[in-house]
């Protein structure tokens, strides 16, 4: 995740602010979203049963974002491959989603090999990164027919010593003027090009890298000169036909006036305790998701260039695979009412804790308006809430900012915070002080439900 700061360098103190409620910050929402809040029922069905903190997962959005990236690649003439960032959410649902909407799965771990292949995703579907991967891994990424991008040379002899088969291989590039521990300089590329044929167990099918930030035209660049090493590996006698952009495509939470309202006039007065965030995930962002592969491949005639060296393109999105296939729900157990600058506002305890909304991981938090459910009569003005979970760590806060509530909240109440599941539900996911670890609720397009399980085994 990459951040961007503040004006004035962070949450800037302010002078004497006149009121300490923090802007309004609603996320775009999806047609199911509205269907679930405005049913009478079902969320306080789910609360009841599950009897804590949960999430709810809605893989039909899965397909239709996979779907979006598919339609720029047959919209720009290029072939290629839509590889789900697994890391982004566990939830077997999502990789069944996958499968369905024939999209690959990036994974880096033995057990999110496991759980891509138990989801349904075929073994030369799977991407296999990662620094430094184990025995157990390459066997089976091999063995399953899965490419795999080493960023080190000693990958290169592993292989040939643990290979059932000949092993399918990215060679990941270290972008010039970056301090990346991940890839291999220039040096190394060519010596790697110049032994990697020297055995049939290992077979050099590219190249990838990956950048931070969501920055266009670097990818557009690099991209631009893989294109190039594919052309010149290809005289060695390599096939090198396939090319890896990775991730970096950014999806967009919010509206761009409000983002860029919210963004001027922050303060440390909106948050407890004075103490603001400095730095955010840039929440509004145009072009977003699929919209940013459209302009790579428009840039510096790449799609073009793409088509005439009848090369692949695979790129690896996780959060904007997800955009608005989830949310999390919280169960209000508390209100008090705080002071500060001589104005009242209200700490709403939940059931649940901070590491189940993992924007905490970043030191920062997770800015859109989360829903006061059910919708009631709303007070003569915002009432201003923060947020707090349910151990006795001052810290565990979900929500430091003051957000401005409709109604007052009341004990039992749910607090639904939108399109969570792009990292938000499980990254910094722990049962500290025993308090449950939230379970994934699947929800379908008829409201119908079930428990989402996580490592792609069947039920």
């Amino acid at each position: 995740m990459d951040l961007i700061t503040a004006p004035g360098g962070a949450a800037a103190t302010r002078p004497t602010p006149t009121g300490i409620t923090a802007r309004p910050l609603p996320a775009h929402r999806d047609d199911w979203e509205r269907r679930l809040l405005g049913h009478a029922t079902r969320l306080g069905e789910l609360a009841d049963g599950i009897g804590g903190p949960f999430h709810v997962v809605y893989p039909d959005r899965v397909i239709d974002n996979v779907r979006g990236y598919q339609a720029v690649l047959a919209e720009a003439r290029v072939s290629g491959a839509v590889y789900y960032a697994r890391k982004a959410n566990k939830s077997g649902a999502v990789i069944e989603a996958c499968a369905r909407a024939d999209a690959g799965v990036d994974v880096s771990s033995p057990g999110e090999l496991r759980a891509a292949l138990g989801g349904g995703v075929r073994g030369r579907e799977l991407m296999i990164t990662g620094p430094a991967k184990g025995d157990r891994l390459l066997w089976t990424a091999v063995r399953h027919g899965a490419v795999l991008a080493i960023d080190a040379l000693d990958g290169r002899s592993r292989l040939i010593a643990l290979a059932p088969g000949p092993a399918r291989v990215l060679l990941r590039v270290r972008p010039a003027g970056t301090a990346s521990r991940f890839g291999l300089a220039d040096a190394e590329l060519d010596r790697a090009l110049g032994v990697i044929g020297d055995t049939d167990a290992v077979g050099l099918e590219g190249f990838s890298f990956h950048l931070p930030g969501y920055d266009i035209e670097p990818r557009v660049a690099l991209a631009g000169e893989l294109i190039e090493r594919c052309r010149r590996a290809r005289d060695l006698g390599h096939p090198a036909s396939l090319i890896s952009i990775g991730g970096g495509f950014a999806v967009d939470y919010v509206d761009r006036d409000a983002w860029a309202t919210f963004l001027a006039e922050l303060g440390d007065h909106w948050f407890h305790g004075g103490r603001g965030i400095r730095s955010w995930y840039p929440y509004h962002s145009d072009p977003a998701g699929p919209a940013v592969l459209a302009r790579i491949l428009a840039g510096d005639d790449l799609a073009a260039r793409l088509r005439g060296q009848r090369i692949r393109l695979a790129v690896e999105p996780g959060r904007s695979l997800l955009d608005r296939a989830g949310v999390t729900v919280f169960r209000v157990r508390g209100v008090k009412t705080l002071t500060e600058h001589g104005r009242p506002y209200r700490m709403i305890t939940v059931d649940g804790t901070s590491l189940s909304l993992s924007e905490q991981w970043f030191a920062g938090e997770y800015p859109p308006d989360p829903v006061l459910w059910p919708a009631g009569p709303p007070a003569a003005e915002p009432v201003p809430c923060c947020v707090g979970g349910a151990t006795c760590l001052e810290d565990d806060l979900i929500s430091r900012r003051r957000i401005p509530l409709p109604r007052e909240p009341r004990i039992g109440d749910l607090l639904v915070y939108p399109n969570t599941a792009g990292y938000q539900m499980d990254s910094n996911e722990s049962a500290f002080q025993n308090h449950p670890i939230p379970p994934k609720v699947v929800l379908g397009p008829d409201l119908g439900w079930r428990l989402d399980h996580e490592t792609g085994d069947l039920p």
